[in-house]
C-alpha cells in the first residue's frame, strides 16, 4: 500500500468527491444530500503472492488484491453494491460503524444471504470519524481467513493535520510450507486460545517497510482484522501516542508501550519520525517468546522537526453518554461449555460448541429463532457486566452502539469508548452504553472459533 501523504490525500479527496456525488433520490439520505454513487465492491476468488513459495490459490477478497481502503467521510452518505461470485453466500459486516440494523450485514439476524451471481445495497451515513473496518459476517472463519478483511477510514475534514498516514491491515493466513491454504483450525487450539496462522503480514506483506517524512508527524492506523492472533504492541526508534482506540479519540493520550490489543479492535497512533534521512521506527509486537516485526518507518527527507505535543485534539464522536445513575445492570457470563451438540453459528458450522455466554452456546440458525440475552427500551442506559471465567482472553465486540469502559477488576482501565474489548482471563468488566440503535445486535467474542463454537449471541433495542 503507498504512503497517503497530505498532497496526494487532498486529491484523493477531491476525486472521491467527484465520484461519489451522483443524481440520485435526496429524500432517501436527507433533504441536503442527494444519494451518492455506489461504490462496487465485488466478492471474487483469486490468487496472491503472499510467501515465497510461490503464487497462493483460493484468495478471497473484493476486486483486486488485498481488500481496499474504502475512505468515507462522517456525516455524508455512503453506498456499496456487494456482488457476489464466489461459490457460496457472503454478505458485508461493516465493524464499528453505528449504523442502521438492516445494514450491519449478518445473515439470519438483519439480512438474508447474498448468493451467488446475486448483489446487495449498502447505503448509511456513518456518523463517527475513525478507523474501522469491514468482513463478511458468512462462513467467516472461511472467508476472512481466506482474505475477506478491509480497513475502513471515515474522514474527519476537522481533524489535525498530519504529514502522512500510513494504513496497517494485520493479519495472519494459514498456509503450509507450498503456500497453499491448510486446515482453518484444529479442534484442541479452538477450544483454547484459538488457531494461529503460520504466515503473519501487515497489508499481505511480511514486515513491509514505508516510507515517511523525517521529523514529521504520521497518523499511523492499525486494524487487526486477524481470525485469533492478540498482539502486544510497542515501537522501536520513534515516539508513538496513542490517539484513538476503536476509532474514538482516547481522552488522555499516552505513549505506546506494550499495548494489547485484540482480533476486531483498531489503534491510531501519532508517530513523530526520526530526524536523521534513513533512520528506521520499527512496530514490533512483542507478544511471545521473540518480539516480531510487524512494519517499518523509513524517514526521508529533511525533518519536517514537528511536535507531537503541537498536535490538536481529535474531534469526539457523537456517542451519547450513559446515565450510570438510571442504568440497568445486564450480567453476562463468558465460559466454557460441556454441551456436546455441535453449534451451527452465524452461516456455517464447525461442528463442535466449546464456547457459552451465560452458559448457552449460540444454537445455530434454526427456524426457531434463539431469544436475546436481554430486550432494551430505545434510549435507556445499560452496564454490561462482563465476567470470563475461562482462562483465555476474549475480545468481545458489540455490533451497532459504542460502550464507555467504566472499571475492571483485575487493571486500572481509561474511560475509552468502543465496540470491542480485549476481555482477559478471570476478569470481570464493566461497560456502560445508551441503547440507542435500534434492531437486534450480535455481541460476540472475535477469535472467529470462540465465536463459531458457541460464544455469541444478540441483544435487542425496542
Amino acid at each position: 500500500m503507498p504512503l497517503l501523504t497530505r498532497r496526494n490525500l487532498l486529491k484523493a479527496s477531491a476525486v472521491a468527491g467527484a465520484y461519489g456525488v451522483g443524481i440520485g433520490i435526496a429524500g432517501k439520505f436527507g433533504l441536503a444530500e442527494a444519494a451518492p454513487e455506489a461504490q462496487v465492491l465485488k466478492a471474487v476468488k483469486t490468487t496472491a503472492n503472499i510467501t515465497d513459495a510461490g503464487v497462493t490459490k483460493d484468495i478471497m477478497t473484493w476486486g483486486d488484491g488485498m481488500p481496499p481502503v474504502l475512505r468515507m467521510t462522517k456525516g455524508k452518505p455512503y453506498a456499496a453494491r456487494l456482488t457476489n461470485t464466489l461459490d457460496e453466500p457472503t454478505t458485508i459486516h461493516w465493524h464499528g460503524l453505528r449504523i442502521a440494523n438492516k445494514m450491519d450485514g449478518v445473515p439470519f439476524i438483519t439480512q438474508p444471504y447474498v448468493y451467488t451471481g446475486d448483489s446487495f445495497d449498502y447505503a448509511f451515513t456513518p456518523p463517527d470519524a475513525g478507523t474501522f473496518w469491514y468482513h463478511p459476517h458468512c462462513n467467516t472463519l472461511t472467508q476472512m481467513g481466506h482474505g475477506m478483511t478491509g480497513v475502513l477510514v471515515v474522514e474527519d475534514p476537522d481533524d489535525p493535520t498530519f504529514d502522512a498516514e500510513v494504513v496497517l491491515n494485520l493479519r495472519d493466513w494459514r498456509l503450509g510450507g507450498d503456500g497453499q491454504f491448510i486446515a482453518p483450525f484444529r479442534p484442541r487450539d479452538a477450544a483454547k486460545t484459538g488457531t494461529y496462522g503460520t504466515v503473519r503480514t501487515a497489508n499481505w506483506h511480511q514486515e513491509p517497510q514505508y516510507d515517511a517524512p523525517a521529523g514529521g508527524l504520521i497518523r499511523l492506523r492499525i486494524a487487526v482484522t486477524d481470525v485469533t492472533r492478540i498482539f502486544s504492541l510497542k515501537m522501536e526508534g520513534a515516539e508513538a501516542t496513542v490517539i484513538a482506540i476503536d476509532g474514538n479519540p482516547v481522552p488522555t493520550r499516552f505513549q505506546l508501550d506494550l499495548l494489547l490489543i485484540g482480533p476486531g479492535q483498531r489503534l491510531d497512533l501519532a508517530v513523530r519520525m526520526p530526524d536523521s534521512e534513513g533512520a528506521i521506527a520499527t512496530l514490533e509486537d512483542i507478544r511471545g517468546t521473540t518480539p516480531k516485526t510487524v512494519a517499518k518507518l523509513r524517514a526521508v527527507g529533511t525533518s519536517l522537526k514537528r511536535n507531537v505535543g503541537d498536535l490538536a485534539a481529535l474531534g469526539e464522536n457523537p456517542v451519547a453518554k450513559p446515565d450510570l445513575s438510571s442504568a440497568q445492570k445486564i450480567p453476562l457470563i463468558l465460559s466454557a461449555t460441556a454441551e456436546s451438540a455441535p453449534s451451527d453459528s452465524i452461516c456455517g458450522t464447525l461442528g463442535y460448541s466449546f464456547w457459552a455466554i451465560n452458559k448457552v452456546p449460540w444454537p445455530g440458525d434454526t427456524a426457531d429463532p434463539t431469544a436475546p440475552l436481554a430486550e432494551l427500551k430505545l434510549g435507556k442506559s445499560y452496564i454490561l457486566q462482563l465476567e470470563n471465567v475461562t482462562p483465555h482472553a476474549h475480545p468481545i465486540h458489540l455490533h451497532g452502539m459504542s460502550f464507555t469502559v467504566l472499571s475492571s477488576s483485575s487493571r486500572e482501565v481509561r474511560p475509552l469508548v468502543g465496540d470491542t474489548y480485549l476481555v482477559q482471563p478471570d476478569e470481570k468488566v464493566q461497560l456502560a452504553f445508551v441503547a440507542d440503535n435500534p434492531g437486534d445486535w450480535v455481541l460476540h467474542c472475535h477469535i472467529i472459533e470462540h465465536q463459531k463454537t458457541g460464544m455469541t449471541s444478540y441483544v435487542r433495542v425496542v
